[in-house]
């Protein structure tokens, strides 16, 4: 069984879409979506640099554009038997498995960009991944500093959200049996209380949505649960903002489905590098530009031969 995954915050680089762009009919689908939005995607994927990009507010609509356009490219939809998004991903998720259409997920990202941005900025907040040791003794050591496990990874990695302070603290006091603490770019604690009045801002975005069940198994960040509404999804996307991200537990729902192979939407190669910790022996490709899709294609191919 082939899961398609979706990569959250973080993973956009400088000119990631260039290449995306080049492909027939992308420009117009990325026009479209940000004439909807009022956000310029095209000049934020080929032309902004790091810090802009680094931006809440352009982000996460951009890694949602990315995903979508890199899905469209691949095609192949009825070979996938689940599909997944870690914390901004689940939007992308959610369009490629019908319960939003691709402009509603635009939408409804770009209010949430700008929601956890408004947040973010009330109080100096960050986030940072710890590597390597045990998962309840990096828990209870990140508690003890104050600090949320806002992303519980799976494959020996947890990302800490809290003050710039606490992070600092963290950075100089590391768990017991860690490898090393990084931090991530990311412009605030997300997934944590830091972000509780997005949530609010965020209901208000759901009432005007429409979504239909999803066309295959959907799971969720919450609890690594196969979500079968529509409704259910939006409400856990709004919910999400402000608690963990259980990806581990998403990993652990895959393996239990029988998960063949993997293929990660653009900008890939953060799940996939957990997937080959976490799910050993599973054949992913990472979708980073359109030259990898012959490679996913080829997985697509001898997965449903």
């Amino acid at each position: 069984m082939l899961v398609l995954v979706a990569p959250g915050q973080g993973a956009q680089t400088p000119g990631f879409l260039t290449p995306w762009l080049d492909l027939p009919g992308a420009r117009d689908r990325v026009q479209g979506w940000s004439d909807a939005i009022g956000l310029d995607l095209a000049h934020y994927g080929t032309k902004a640099d790091a810090d802009e990009i680094r931006d809440t507010a352009v982000a996460q609509p951009l890694l949602v554009a990315a995903g979508l356009l890199s899905a469209g490219a691949l095609g192949a939809r009825t070979a996938f038997g689940a599909v997944a998004g870690h914390s901004v991903g689940e939007i992308t998720a959610a369009a490629y498995a019908g319960v939003l259409s691709e402009t509603d997920a635009l939408t409804f990202v770009r209010t949430r960009g700008l929601a956890m941005a408004e947040a973010a900025a009330v109080t100096e907040t960050g986030m940072a991944a710890v590597l390597g040791g045990e998962t309840d003794v990096v828990v209870a050591h990140l508690e003890k500093l104050g600090l949320t496990p806002a992303n519980i990874n799976g494959a020996g990695q947890i990302v800490a959200a809290g003050t710039m302070a606490q992070i600092d603290a963290l950075v100089a006091d590391k768990p017991e049996g860690s490898m090393k603490v990084v931090a991530l770019k990311v412009a605030g604690a997300f997934h944590t209380h830091h972000m509780a009045p997005a949530v609010s801002t965020l209901e208000k975005a759901a009432a005007d949505l429409s979504p239909a069940d999803p066309a295959l198994t959907y799971v969720s960040n919450k609890d690594g649960h196969a979500v079968t509404t529509g409704a259910d999804v939006v409400a856990r996307l709004v919910g999400q903002v402000a608690n963990p991200v259980r990806w581990d537990l998403c990993m652990e729902t895959f393996a239990e489905l029988g998960v063949t192979g993997i293929i990660e939407l653009s900008p890939g190669g953060t799940l996939t590098g957990l997937a080959k910790r976490a799910l050993k022996g599973v054949p992913s490709v990472a979708l980073k530009t359109p030259d990898d899709l012959d490679k996913a294609a080829a997985l697509v191919a001898e997965q449903t031969a």
